[in-house]
């Protein structure tokens, strides 16, 4: 069974530990840099961007993010979690993370008031899936390594990059879990992968 972290600095952690368990992995919430070696993945869970990144830095867990990702064990960045996986932020002139190749633009939808649910298609994920969108940002343009999975309103909300799985809105709001599913068969691939290169 692969062991699946959410990182426990703000956000909606609980929600994802449960979609995570209903997909058959184990959770754990991921609070000590320590944690991140006993992990086969990591989700980045929304929340909100600029008060994650400094708690990111007030417990020292930048570089340990980054060096889980350079490493070949897969991430999924969830709204705020997307504007940090972002390699480029709109208006911003550092972003964070800066491991996927996307140029995001930050609560792009509109304010808290502003949320709203959608049926989306996810490109070999889901034909049909309610997306929740809370204070959502998107995605302005992928890099030629990264690939748009879904959009919205002619926006992209979704993508992946190798070993990274990203999206504006809420899927652990839902009884839906196959976005959650799909991430955990990247985690199992990537984790049989690396088994057998070291």
């Amino acid at each position: 069974m692969v062991k699946i972290g959410v990182l426990g600095l703000q956000g909606a952690v609980q929600e994802h530990v449960r979609s995570i368990e209903a997909c058959g992995a184990e959770a754990a919430v991921i609070k000590r840099v320590d944690q991140l070696k006993e992990l086969d993945g990591l989700i980045l869970p929304g929340g909100e961007s600029t008060t994650m990144r400094r708690l990111i830095d007030k417990y020292h867990f930048f570089d340990a993010l980054r060096s889980f990702g350079e490493s070949g064990k897969p991430m999924f960045g969830t709204c705020a979690g997307m504007i940090l996986l972002a390699g480029d932020i709109a208006g911003q002139e550092d972003a964070h993370l800066q491991l996927m190749d996307m140029k995001v633009a930050r609560n792009a939808f509109g304010r808290q008031r502003e949320s709203f649910e959608a049926e989306i298609e996810l490109r070999g994920i889901a034909d049909s899936f309610n997306a929740v969108f809370i204070r959502a940002p998107y995605i302005l343009e992928t890099g030629e390594n990264a690939e748009a999975l879904a959009t919205y309103d002619g926006k992209i909300v979704a993508a992946r990059q190798d070993h990274y799985l990203t999206c504006a809105f809420h899927p652990e709001l839902t009884d839906d879990h196959r976005l959650t599913e799909h991430f955990v068969g990247m985690v199992k691939e990537a984790t049989e992968k690396l088994a057998s290169l070291s």
